[in-house]
């Protein structure tokens, strides 16, 4: 295959929340590793097994994203509760450990399910979503930034640390976090999560901008209504009828498939997407328009 058809040769990928063949994540880690990119993924599988459309093969899915491998690129994997800071760390370890260096980070993972209304909200619930789907998704990003940080003696926290050297766009380091359609309009049953994953988009300019002084370029990505499971009859936990309903009025008459929002990603850590930058950036095939 000729280089040209490998943009991320070379590149070694972090991929968060790849636990089921028919997730975001599992079609992100794909999509990476077809472009040429070496993948290492997490999955916290109890996580999944809560849930109505429950977990799958860990080995099976492994073996799924080493197969979307192209030239000498190679895959690990490795098992972690984000809600644990030290576990974050040492995720963020193992996956510099396959290459020596994690060059493109997507935070796909998310604490969905056991939600409820603002009457339902509990200090518990709220930070079970908060700690999964927020601080550890600044966390991660901390820690890739820290590789390409220069020491700044003496700078306090909050002060702009010193621009790094101007980096070629196209080579650039990669960060995507993954929100959900919370600005777009009501959750409602979802207070928590919503909360959780608008604190993300919330940020992102902030984040984006001291990230830039690095040279490191971060976008957030809204997939819309992607069918990981949740919305299968045999597996949903929502009105089936308000669900064919939903769905008959989408532009396209279908849900969103994992390869949809794997696509724009793939696209955005790749040198054609290298001046997209700080952007919250919406991929649901029309949805929020019907």
């Amino acid at each position: 295959m000729h280089l040209d058809e490998l943009p991320l040769a070379g590149r070694t990928a972090l991929v968060t929340g790849v636990s089921r063949r028919q997730g975001i994540g599992y079609a992100v880690a794909r999509e990476l590793g077809r472009l040429g990119a070496s993948v290492f993924t997490h999955d916290y599988a109890p996580h999944d097994a809560d849930q109505p459309w429950g977990g799958d093969d860990l080995d099976a899915v492994a073996a799924g994203v080493r197969d979307a491998l192209r030239g000498g690129a190679v895959a690990g994997h490795a098992s972690a509760d984000l809600r644990d800071p030290a576990e974050v760390v040492a995720l963020f370890a193992a996956a510099r450990g396959l290459t020596g260096t994690v060059d493109v980070l997507v935070c796909n993972h998310a604490r969905s399910g056991g939600d409820g209304s603002i009457l339902d909200m509990t200090p518990e619930a709220l930070d079970a979503f908060w700690q999964t789907n927020t601080r550890s998704t600044i966390q991660l990003t901390q820690r890739f930034a820290r590789q390409f940080a220069a020491p700044s003696a003496g700078t306090r926290p909050g002060e702009r640390h010193a621009q790094q050297a101007p980096t070629d766009p196209e080579r650039a380091p990669k960060v995507v976090w993954m929100t959900s359609g919370q600005q777009h309009g009501p959750m409602r049953g979802e207070v928590a999560y919503a909360a959780s994953k608008a604190a993300l988009a919330g940020v992102t300019a902030t984040v984006a901008a001291e990230l830039l002084d690095l040279g490191i370029v971060l976008n957030t990505v809204n997939p819309g209504p992607v069918n990981t499971g949740y919305l299968d009859p045999g597996s949903t936990d929502r009105p089936l009828a308000e669900l064919d309903a939903l769905r008959a009025a989408t532009p396209f008459g279908r849900w969103g498939e994992p390869t949809d929002p794997a696509r724009l990603i793939g696209w955005l850590v790749s040198p054609a997407g290298s001046w997209v930058v700080g952007q919250v950036l919406t991929s649901d095939g029309g949805f929020g328009l019907r």
